[in-house]
C-alpha cells in the first residue's frame, strides 16, 4: 500500500499531469484506486483524512494495545504520511518504539510522533495557546503536538490563571491578534471567559481534570465554560488538547479558502 495517500500537493500534481498528458488516466485511476483506506483487519486507517482536513489521521493511543498502535503507525509511514499518536501511556511507549523505532516520544504531550516528509508551516499569524496554570500543561502540550503536525504556528502562554490575573493583560496585544486562542483551565474553569471578555477572536476553552474534591474531575470546569459569561466561547471535552487543536485547524483552513 506504499504510496496510497493522497495529500492537496499530490492531487494538485497528479491533475496537473493528467492535464499535460504526461500520465494517462488509467494510471491516475490506478494511483487512486486504494485512496480511501488500508484495512488491517483491526482497523481501518484513512488515507483521505489529509485531502479532506489538512491533517493525516490521528491516533488514539489509549486503550489500544502496542501492537495495534504499531500496525496502524507502520501503514501510515508507509504510505509517506506522518504520524502522531495521542494518549500514550508511559508503559507503552517502549513498546511501541520497539516495533516503530521511528517513533518520536514528547512525554508531557504524552504523544508519539513522526515526519515522513518535513511540516509545511502555514502562512498565517500564531494561534496562542493559553493555561491557567502549571499543572494543564499536558494538556495544552497535546494540543502544541497536534498544531505543530498540522503546520499552524503557535505561542505558548503559559501559568496566567486568575488566581494572578495581572500576569495575562502583558499578553493580550498577541492574544488579540492571533487567528485563534486555546485556553487549558481546570479548578472553577474561570479563564475562557475572563479572555473572551477581553478579546474578539476565536476562543477554544478547554476543561481540564484539575482540581480538588468538587472539581470533580473537570465537570466543574466544564460546566463553568459552558455557562460562563463571555459569549461565543466555544469548549471541547474534559482534557481534549487534541480537539482544540482540531478545532483551529478547521478555522485557519477555512480562512485559507
Amino acid at each position: 500500500m506504499t504510496g496510497a495517500v493522497m495529500s492537496p500537493d499530490r492531487l494538485k500534481e497528479l491533475l496537473e499531469r493528467v492535464r499535460t498528458g504526461d500520465t494517462e488516466v488509467g494510471a491516475a485511476l490506478r494511483e487512486l484506486e486504494h485512496l480511501p483506506y488500508s484495512d488491517l483487519g483491526f482497523a481501518r486507517v484513512d488515507h483521505h483524512r489529509a485531502l479532506r482536513m489538512g491533517m493525516p489521521e490521528v491516533v488514539l493511543g489509549q486503550s489500544k494495545t502496542p501492537e495495534q498502535i504499531a500496525g496502524i503507525a507502520r501503514r501510515l509511514i508507509e504510505a509517506g504520511q506522518n504520524v502522531l499518536v495521542t494518549r500514550v501511556d508511559t508503559e507503552k511507549v517502549a513498546a511501541v518504539q520497539a516495533l516503530v523505532p521511528e517513533l518520536c516520544h514528547a512525554p508531557t504531550a504524552r504523544v508519539l510522533s513522526h515526519e515522513s516528509a518535513p511540516v509545511k508551516v502555514r502562512d498565517c499569524l500564531p494561534v496562542a495557546i493559553v493555561t491557567a496554570g502549571t499543572s494543564d500543561l499536558p494538556v495544552a502540550e497535546e494540543a502544541a503536538e497536534t498544531l505543530r503536525l498540522s503546520g499552524v504556528p503557535f505561542t505558548r502562554v503559559f501559568d496566567v490563571g486568575v488566581a494572578g490575573i495581572h500576569r495575562i493583560f502583558g499578553e493580550l496585544p498577541s492574544l488579540a491578534d492571533a487567528p485563534a486562542v486555546i485556553v487549558v483551565a481546570g479548578m472553577e474553569g474561570a479563564l475562557p471567559s475572563v479572555v473572551g471578555g477581553l478579546i474578539r477572536g476565536p476562543i477554544i476553552a478547554v476543561p481540564t481534570s484539575v482540581g480538588y474534591g468538587v472539581a470533580l474531575g473537570g465537570l466543574t470546569a466544564l460546566f463553568g465554560m459552558l455557562t460562563g459569561c463571555a459569549s461565543g466561547v466555544t469548549v471541547v471535552n474534559i482534557d481534549n488538547g487534541f480537539g482544540a487543536a482540531m478545532a483551529v485547524l478547521r478555522i485557519v483552513n477555512a480562512g485559507a479558502r
